[in-house]
């Protein structure tokens, strides 16, 4: 009589256990989820708190008056005289009217370096715009030196900010000029518009944005139609045999490969045998035309085997031949979920490094590409350089580029999904 209250017991408590292993199990998965969540939002912290700044760059306004002796113009019309003017005097005169005469090789230096280069080149632009303006004065706003504009972003309540290698006659007139409001943070058009400079506030990632969409136009129309064309050929007309089963393994593993050895297969074939000139667009084109073509047939081949088997039974049921059974009937319904898989293969290839660097695609580009053949460089790159040096403000430009390349991947992520979301039909 008691046997079978002994083996309830026992089972009851077996049941405890096991609910209480899938408790902890679950408390694990979230404690994983929550920890990887953390991380995350850590890093997305760091990378905004160091790059949020670069989105704005000091400017000082200052009095500028086109003093043709001090240029040392005499004929405004003259191109050579207009190149060979002395921009950066108009500079220093303006800054010692504003701030007061100093004295001394040292402290004129110092004075120079409150500004940055790129204000001299400012005024012989607009001096060639505007040739009038030779003899007479206006206002503008100038473009502060990167040490100035780390001190004054810096700055606290109480006057107090990071010194680095601003001297305490610098801070002094850094002050004059708030006090004035003479000095203050304008949106940093430059970041988007200059390509790269050994001078950190004249920096920008236009150059690099540009050689990226061309790399990625490269990548797309030549990646998407082949692998399109390949993914049909082996769902729909191969025939199952070694071969194609032997093509179907090596597409798979293709697509684990590490990048860096599809930039390895760009330096052996495509330059050094084949003579394709390094860090253009079209190299890196290539090259990651390669990388992302097994990515892209696998996706493709998986939309295509989700259209229904009766789809193309019915195409060849009224008369429809095999390649309009594809073309207009299996590709149009397939057609969402390909351009899902190549568009996440284009984030893909935005945000390699290792093969560009493997091709040459690491150049000091100061020009910003035109076209196809042109030197060039592409944002994550860029960001690799910029992280390499030195100056304490290429931290800011670099976490601010940073910022950009995940906008753009995230929207091209965002934009697979919405479309995968509003085009895949459910069947």
């Amino acid at each position: 009589m008691t046997e079978p209250n002994n083996n309830t017991a026992i089972i009851q408590r077996s049941l405890a256990r096991r609910y209480r292993a899938e408790k902890r199990f679950r408390l694990y998965g979230l404690l994983g989820i929550a920890f990887g969540l953390l991380c995350v939002v850590t890093l997305f912290y760091d990378i905004v708190s160091k790059g949020h700044g670069a989105f704005r760059q000091t400017y000082v306004k200052l009095e500028i008056n086109y003093d043709a002796e001090l240029l040392g113009i005499g004929d405004i019309s003259d191109a050579r005289q207009l190149a060979a003017a002395d921009y950066p005097a108009l500079v220093t005169q303006a800054l010692s009217q504003r701030l007061g005469s100093v004295s001394g090789r040292k402290a004129r230096r110092e004075l120079k370096r409150l500004m940055s280069d790129s204000a001299g080149y400012e005024l012989q632009s607009r001096l060639k715009a505007r040739p009038a303006l030779l003899g007479a004065s206006e206002s503008l706003w100038l473009l502060a030196d990167d040490d100035i504009d780390t001190y004054y972003k810096s700055l606290d309540a109480s006057g107090q900010g990071f010194t680095g290698r601003v001297t305490e006659r610098q801070q002094a007139w850094i002050k004059d000029l708030i006090a004035t409001d003479d000095i203050r943070l304008q949106f940093n058009w430059v970041f988007f518009r200059n390509g790269d400079s050994r001078e950190p506030e004249q920096a920008g990632i236009g150059g690099a944005a540009m050689g990226s969409l061309l790399t990625l136009l490269i990548t797309f129309f030549l990646s998407f139609p082949i692998g399109v064309a390949a993914a049909v050929y082996l769902e729909e007309f191969a025939p199952k045999n070694r071969w194609t089963d032997f093509i179907e393994v090596n597409i798979n593993n293709l697509a684990a490969v590490p990048s860096i050895i599809f930039g390895l297969l760009g330096l052996a074939i495509l330059i050094n045998f084949f003579h394709v000139p390094r860090s253009v667009p079209v190299i890196g084109g290539l090259v990651l035309t390669l990388m992302t073509l097994p990515t892209i047939i696998i996706s493709s081949r998986a939309a295509i085997k989700s259209v229904p088997p009766s789809i193309r039974e019915a195409a060849i049921g009224i008369g429809a031949s095999p390649m309009q059974v594809v073309l207009q009937h299996v590709l149009p319904l397939a057609m969402p979920g390909m351009l899902t898989g190549s568009i996440i293969g284009m984030a893909q290839a935005l945000g390699e490094t290792a093969p560009l660097l493997m091709i040459g695609m690491v150049a000091f580009i100061v020009d910003i590409p035109q076209g196809f053949t042109d030197p060039a460089t592409v944002l994550p790159v860029q960001i690799f350089l910029w992280s390499d040096s030195p100056e304490r403000a290429f931290v800011e430009k670099t976490s601010a580029a940073i910022m950009v390349l995940l906008t753009f991947l995230i929207s091209m992520n965002a934009l697979a999904v919405a479309m995968r979301r509003r085009l895949e039909r459910r069947w």
